[in-house]
Formats: structure tokens, C-alpha cells, sequence
């Protein structure tokens, strides 16, 4: 329930998936990207849910592999989740590379940029029944995930906006 203290490569990996795209992200922001003043308190629980996810999925080893069980549902669950992750930044990359391509839906999933690995996070957690994990992916998805629909519901409401003109 606590978790055992041993590095996990399975979290390193996750983070890796996690971190790469991001990192070339930053690099090629979408050509009409202007944020808005960021929510505080979303700010603030995004922060903290990163930190405590990135802490969380290296120091402990039980989200390393294992015998198949039950839980291991979990684990491939979330992997799958990830694969869609980068599936999603694979589309952005060889898209238009909007804000409207960024924050498109996937399949129903709204900001699949922050809900799918958000969620994949969480499930890890779950697999590796790691209480620290698991609120720090509620944490962050409380942040992460809204600021990126509030930044998305913006962005709707230019585009009606215009329109309208």
C-alpha cells in the first residue's frame, strides 16, 4: 500500500515517454500559441502533482515487472495508455501544429495531452498499489488537466468569437 523503496525502470521509462515528447514540444509550440494567465491553484496542483508523480514513479520498485496476475491488468492497461500518448504527439508533430490540433479530442477523450498520461500515471499507481502515485496522479490530473481545458474552452471561445464578427 505504501510502496517499497527500490528504483523502478518501469517509472523511468514512463517518465521518458512522458518527458521526450514534451521536451521537443517546447521547441515547437503551436504557431498560434498565446497562453492566458494560468489558474493559480491549478497551477499550483499541477506542480506539485509532477513532482510527487516523478519522485513517486522512480523510488519505488513496485511498479517493476512481475508474475502475471490480476494486477497486472493495470500495468497494461496504463502502458496502453501511454502508447496512446504518443500516438496523439506523433499526430500533433506531423499535423498543422495548432492550438486546435494540440487540444483535439482523441477518439472522445478530451486534451488526450493531459488526460492520457494522467491517467496512465494513475493506473500505475493502482498496479503497483502505490498510495504516493496515486494521489499525486489525482493531484496533477486536478491541475494538469484542467488547465489544459481551460486553455482549450479559450481557444473555442476565440474561435466563436471570430466567427461571430
Amino acid at each position: 500500500m505504501w510502496g517499497h523503496f527500490g528504483f523502478s525502470y518501469i517509472g523511468l521509462i514512463y517518465l521518458l515517454l512522458l518527458f521526450i515528447p514534451n521536451g521537443l514540444w517546447s521547441r515547437n509550440k503551436p504557431i498560434d500559441y498565446h497562453p492566458e494567465d494560468e489558474n493559480r491553484v491549478l497551477a499550483l496542483l499541477e506542480k506539485v502533482g509532477q513532482v510527487g508523480c516523478t519522485c513517486a514513479a522512480l523510488i519505488f520498485r513496485d511498479y517493476n515487472l512481475r508474475p502475471f496476475s490480476p494486477w497486472s491488468l493495470f500495468l497494461i492497461l496504463s502502458f496502453l495508455l501511454m502508447i496512446l500518448y504518443e500516438i496523439v504527439w506523433i499526430r500533433y508533430f506531423c499535423g498543422d501544429r495548432t492550438t486546435a490540433s494540440f487540444y483535439r479530442p482523441l477518439w472522445g477523450i478530451p486534451v488526450p495531452l493531459a488526460s492520457l498520461p494522467v491517467a496512465a500515471f494513475l493506473l500505475l499507481g493502482i498496479y503497483g498499489r502505490v498510495i504516493w502515485l496515486t494521489a499525486a496522479s489525482v493531484i496533477l490530473g486536478i491541475g494538469h488537466i484542467g488547465i489544459h481545458l481551460q486553455h482549450a474552452r479559450s481557444g473555442s471561445l476565440l474561435k466563436h468569437r471570430r466567427k461571430g464578427k
